[in-house]
């Protein structure tokens, strides 16, 4: 299970505690969405703690549209790492 917090203070912060997986991808685009005009756009994860492959690649992705990972755990930072090198 997934829950997330948000907070603004002339950034948006979107807080993800728990456990990212598939089925979490669809709701969290859509809050990125209603967000899209904010610049800075910070997704912090120090309180996540079981990603699956799909959420890794959620979370790439986000990198590559400006989200910044903030407090991002090594193994998901790693796993980001080869998924974008394909291994």
């Amino acid at each position: 299970m997934l829950k997330v917090e948000r907070s603004a203070n002339g950034q948006v912060i979107f807080t993800l505690i728990g456990r990212m997986v598939k089925e979490d991808i669809a709701e969290l685009e859509r809050l990125f969405q209603s967000e899209s005009k904010v610049r800075n756009r910070i997704l912090d994860l120090k309180d996540l703690t079981l990603v699956d492959r799909d959420a890794v690649r959620f979370l790439g992705h986000c990198e590559e549209d400006n989200i910044r990972l903030k407090n991002c755990p090594a193994y998901i930072r790693e796993w980001i790492t080869r998924e974008r090198s394909g291994k």
